[in-house]
Formats: C-alpha cells, sequence, structure tokens
C-alpha cells in the first residue's frame, strides 16, 4: 500500500497538516500508528530505507506533535533515520512513495526540503548542539517557542553530546532533550554509558523491592514529617542510582523518565508537563527498535537500513540472481585470513562491525576485535595507541563518517607516523542515502597529508594486495574502496603487496590516455575498449593505484608519450586526485603540449539516488567516459 492506495475513510488519509493529529481521540491515534507502520513498511520493502528506527517511534513522534507545534516549535531529530513518520505526517505523505529515489524525497530530514524539517541530518550525535544553538537564537530575538532534541541512546556514546548537555547546562536555556532509548544504535551499543542508560526500573527484582519499602513504610500508622521526608529522598535516590538521572542531573538538567514511548497518551501528558518546566530538560523514553513488525523486531540490526524485501516475510528480495561478493566482504575475508596468521592485527568500528564487514571478525577473533560506540575520533587515537605498543590496528569506518576523524588523522596518526591502518568503506557515491553518506571528499581531505599512504583498488584482487601493504607498511595507510559488489575478479589466499606509489598501464594506445583510480577503472578500460572497436581510436587506460604517493614517474612518461589526457576519479574534482596529477606534472615541467581534462563529482552535494543513476547523470560511467573521450580526441 502505497499513499495514493489508502482507503478514504483511514484515519492517516484525513492528516493534512501536522496539528491534526491533535483533535484525534486515543482509539484514533492507536489506529493511526498501526496505518503509519503499514505505509512505512510497504514503502520501504520497495525502495529500501532505515526501517526499524522509524517503527520504533511512531507513537513517540504522534506524542510530540500532539505537544508541539512544529510550524513554531523546532524538533531537531538526531541522525535522521527515525523521521519518516515524521515527513509523513509533515505534508510529505503523498510523495512518501518516492523515498530515497533520484528526484525524490530524502531518507534523512533536509531543510531544503520542508520548512517542517529544521535542521539537516545524517551523521549521529549533533541534534544537542544543534537544538542549543536554536534555543539561544530564539532568546536572543526574545520569542517563546520550544526547542526539542530528539536523541538516541547510540548516539549518546559520542563526545560531541556531552558538549552540547554541558553548555546547555551551563546556559541553562529552555529546552527539551529526548532520549530516545531502545539499547541500540545500529548495532548493539558498547561501552559503559550503554550499560548505565539501559538501566530501568522495570526489572521484576526492582519492582518487588520499591513494593516492599513502600508496604514497611503503609504500615506505620502515622508517618512524621521527617520520615515522609526521608521516604520521598530515599525514593530519588533510588530512582537515581538505577536510571542514568543523576548523569543528566550533573549536567544541570531536570531529568524525568523513564517512560513507555509506545505509550502515546502517557508521553503526550509527560510533554504538556515538561513544556510548563524552565531551563533544560531531559526526557528518557523507553522504545523497542522494529516496533509492530515481527521480522524487525527479531533482527533489528538487519532492518536498521535495508534492502528491498518482502513485506510479508521479511526476506531480501532477489534481482538479477547477482552472487558476486561486495567489496566489504571480500575486505572482511582477507583481513580474517590475515589475522590468523599476524596476531598484532587488531580490527577496529564505530558502532557498524556488520556494515563494514567485521563481523565475522568479531566472531572468530573476539579479543582483537573492538568496537567504539559512534566516536570516529576516538577510534583514530585509540588505535594510535595501540600502535605504540606494537600491534597493527586496522580502524574501519565509512568514508563519509571518517571525516569526524580528520584531526585525529592528521595529529595523532600522521604527525607521529604510526602504522594506523585506515579502511574507507564506502568511498565515492553510495546511492540512496544521498549527501550526507556518499564519501565524496576522502581523497581531497587525505592525499595532502604526510607520511600517509593512500590506495584504491581497481577490483576485488587489488584490494586484497592493497590490503596486505598496507599491513606491512611501517607507517599510516588509507585505503579506500566503493559500496556494492565486486567484479568477479577471482581473488587469492595469500596476496602478494604492491610496489609502492607504483600504478599499471592496462593497455596501451597511441592517440590518448586515461589515467583512472578506484571505482572508475574499468569503465574506462571498458569505455576505451569500445572506443576502440566502434571507431578505431587507440586510447591507453592506465590505473594510478596510488592517490598518495603517486606514481610520479609514470605521469610524466604518459604525459610524454601522449598529448591528449582525461584524469577519471569518483571523489570532488577540487584537491582531488585529478588536481594531484595536474601538480605532478605542473611541477616536473610536464603540462606543456599536453590537453587534460577532468571527470569527477561536481563542486557541490549530490543528491540521493541509485549509483548507477546518479554515475550517469554525472558522466563518470562507460557511457559519459566514452563520450569525454570523443570530445576530448576531436579537440585541436
Amino acid at each position: 500500500m502505497d499513499a495514493t492506495q489508502l482507503q478514504e475513510k483511514t484515519v492517516l488519509s484525513g492528516i493534512e497538516r501536522p496539528t491534526d493529529v491533535q483533535q484525534l481521540s486515543s482509539p484514533e491515534l492507536i489506529q493511526l500508528a498501526g496505518e503509519l507502520r503499514r505505509l512505512i513498511i510497504d514503502t520501504v520493502a520497495t525502495t529500501g530505507g532505515h526501517l526499524a528506527p522509524s517503527l520504533g517511534v511512531v507513537e513517540l513522534t504522534l506524542a510530540l506533535l500532539r505537544a508541539f507545534d512544529p510550524s513554531r516549535d523546532k524538533i531537531v531529530w538526531d541522525v535522521g533515520h527515525q523521521a519518516y513518520v515524521y515527513k509523513i505526517l509533515t505534508g510529505r505523505r503523498d510523495r512518501f512513495g518516492t523515498l530515497r529515489s533520484l528526484g525524490g524525497i530524502s531518507g534523512f530530514p533536509k531543510m531544503s526540503e520542508s520548512a517542517y524539517d529544521h535542521f539537516g541530518v545524517g551523521h549521529s550525535s549533533t541534534s544537542i548542539s544543534a537544538a542549543l544553538g536554536m534555543a539561544c537564537g530564539r532568546d536572543l530575538k526574545g520569542r517563546d517557542n520550544r526547542v526539542v532534541a530528539v536523541i538516541g541512546d547510540g548516539s549518546m556514546t559520542a563526545g560531541q553530546a556531552y558538549e552540547g548537555l554541558n553548555q546547555a547546562g551551563g546556559l541553562h536555556s529552555d529546552m527539551i532533550v529526548v532520549l530516545n532509548d531502545n539499547e541500540m544504535s545500529i548495532s548493539r551499543n558498547v561501552g559503559a554509558l550503554s550499560s548505565f542508560f539501559s538501566r530501568n526500573l522495570t526489572k521484576s527484582w526492582v519492582v518487588r523491592f520499591k513494593k516492599d519499602v513502600e508496604s514497611i513504610l503503609k504500615s506505620v500508622p502515622k508517618i512524621g514529617e521527617d520520615l515522609a521526608t526521608y521516604a520521598r529522598k530515599s525514593e530519588e535516590a533510588f530512582k537515581h542510582f538505577f536510571t542514568p538521572g543523576m548523569l543528566f542531573e550533573a549536567f544541570r538538567f531536570n531529568y524525568l523518565g523513564p517512560f513507555d514511548g509506545h505509550n502515546i497518551d502517557l508521553m503526550t501528558s509527560v510533554f504538556e508537563q515538561v513544556k510548563k518546566l524552565s531551563g533544560p530538560v531531559l526526557v528518557h523514553v523507553l522504545t523497542k527498535k522494529g516496533k509492530g513488525y515481527q521480522p524487525a523486531e527479531d533482527n533489528p540490526t538487519y532492518f536498521h537500513g535495508v534492502g528491498c524485501f518482502e513485506p510479508e516475510t521479511g526476506l531480501a528480495r532477489k534481482f538479477g540472481g547477482c552472487s558476486l561478493p561486495s567489496y566489504t566482504d571480500v575486505f572482511g575475508q582477507t583481513l580474517c585470513r590475515m589475522a590468523e596468521e599476524d596476531q598484532s592485527i587488531i580490527a577496529i568500528t564505530a558502532a557498524m562491525p556488520e556494515g563494514t564487514g567485521l563481523d565475522r571478525f568479531r566472531e572468530r577473533f573476539p579479543d582483537r576485535f573492538v568496537d567504539v560506540g559512534i566516536c570516529e575520533q576516538h577510534a583514530v587515537t585509540f588505535a594510535a595507541g595501540l600502535a605504540t605498543e606494537g600491534f597493527k590496528p586496522v580502524v574501519v569506518i565509512y568514508s563519509t563518517f571518517m571525516q569526524r576523524s580528520y584531526d585525529q588523522i592528521v595529529h595523532d596518526v600522521c604527525l607521529q607516523n604510526l602504522p594506523v591502518v585506515l579502511c574507507l568503506d564506502r568511498g565515492g557515491l553510495v546511492g540512496e542515502d544521498g549527501p550526507t553518506h556518499h564519501g565524496a571528499f576522502d581523497m581531497s581531505y587525505l592525499r595532502h597529508i604526510p607520511n600517509l599512504v593512500f590506495m584504491a583498488p581497481a577490483d576485488e584482487a587489488e584490494l586484497q594486495r592493497m590490503l596486505v601493504t598496507a599491513i606491512r607498511h611501517d607507517g599510516p595507510v588509507a585505503l579506500r574502496y566503493p559500496r556494492g559488489v565486486g567484479l568477479g575478479t577471482p581473488t587469492v589466499e595469500k596476496p602478494e603487496p604492491l610496489p609502492l606509489g607504483e600504478g599499471c598501464l592496462l593497455r596501451d594506445g597511441t592517440d590518448a590516455v586515461v589515467v583512472a583510480i578506484g571505482s572508475r577503472v574499468n569503465p574506462s578500460l571498458a569505455a576505451a575498449e569500445e572506443l576502440e572497436r566502434e571507431t578505431g581510436a587507440s586510447v591507453a587506460v592506465f590505473n594510478a593505484r596510488f592517490i598518495r604517493p603517486m606514481p610520479e614517474a609514470q605521469l610524466i612518461e604518459l604525459a610524454g608519450r601522449f598529448s591528449k589526457m582525461l584524469l577519471v576519479e569518483e571523489n570532488v574534482l577540487k584537491g582531488g586526485f585529478g588536481s594531484g596529477v595536474l601538480e605532478v606534472l605542473s611541477d616536473n615541467g610536464a603540462l606543456s603540449g599536453v590537453t587534460v581534462k577532468r571527470l569527477g563529482l561536481p563542486d557541490g552535494f549530490v543528491e540521493h539516488g541509485k549509483q548507477k543513476e546518479l554515475r550517469a547523470r554525472l558522466g563518470i560511467d562507460k557511457v559519459g567516459i566514452r563520450r569525454n573521450l570523443e570530445e576530448l580526441l576531436a579537440s585541436a
């Protein structure tokens, strides 16, 4: 069922503006919650997306919209993967079927998409800081609207959340933080704070203990004022011991909870009362990730971000019968084989063992696997510390999230020339998650750092060889590889390392040369071969392999042989691989008489859509590379 198929008499079809939910009765709200879940499940089954997080906040979102008016009150979602219900109820119901599709609505809150999206997100732990900024701005303008930050317990493992809490408590601005506690971020939460949040007052022995205390107090005929005061203080102390209340009150927040986040009437009442309080308030809410859809409740990690599936069973839909392993799979398998022989290898990730292919490493080498939570900065510096003790730490983080650890890469790893391996999964365009998740910038923000070796493989076999090269190198190494399946290139049990800073000429030619890196090597090769078959044009293709150190001698030799050169990468052109090639040629006086054209990502943020669609639109697929080759060959 999509939005156009909703029956006329459904509750959801009568929602034209978010405040309409304030007029609904309790039975109507319960019915609406079911309709929202059905719409989200059926839509995500077709488009893919973040299913379990949004299913877990259906009732919470309804309660927020009953108590607050998002046309004036600011609601800031952390990460934003749980905002599907909010999108549907804030004017995007009829477009919800376009979720994450090219030209459709984003999978995350996006300010340019709706006036109700008060802050654009995609990375975690930003909501409190942003909401505090909004609250301070409101106060400076003399306004009285409310500001609410909705943050998950997984996001509360990151340092920025506490920086925001610290400042908010110090300023004592009126703002509300809703801590959505489902004991998960993407995978199971880790760390001491995670255990702290998961404490609650619903465990049977806790309830039994409270009842015993209450019975004793009630058995006293007359409780004097001192005893009553003591009882109240004891209750507060009890509450603070078994909940995170004392932590947040140390930040000078008024802590309330934990509450059942699936009870709409209760949560509405809580928010109505909270609106009357002054200063910063934290409302602790307990929810279940994947609520209302049994497959997602049983496997919330898989359904956190899921591809197309059969809604009746939850089983993945198979398209085209592709059985090729992904780059992530090849990486994980190769690292495990290397770890069997090298006891110094330690794998580190930031809350994404399954997404990075480290789940099998965790199972086989639990003592050498570390999940630091959503703390990319800490992951890199932690790895640097391990490296000083003679270990070989391999830090595996998506390219888009590795951006958060830039300072640590520079100062804690590269400045000290420590042998830390940084593996950037999802390098390049990731597809439907869009601009917050594209790995569009890593070649630009890493290639200029001294001491760092930076590589990008053209296929699965080269990924293996680069991982071996990285592990054996006595210094910092970055390795980026794309999202998706490989080319079917055979892998080996014992891959050989690559010569440092050397590329490979894949085919020779006479008319022009394509210099490509990473995922754009094989489309370049296919374009050159097709062009020669159909037109007779002879184009050489060079796989650079290294972004740093660049294969300088080979590039200079190619510039001496060819008067026309096409540079192709899947990174922003500003400061990227092509810029580096131009620097090499310019610095060595090799640009004279050479016409150079660059292909890559534009000077802007690339929208969401399928990888194939985006590459075609940007002209970096086989068709686009061939077209640019023809234009280059036709130029004077």
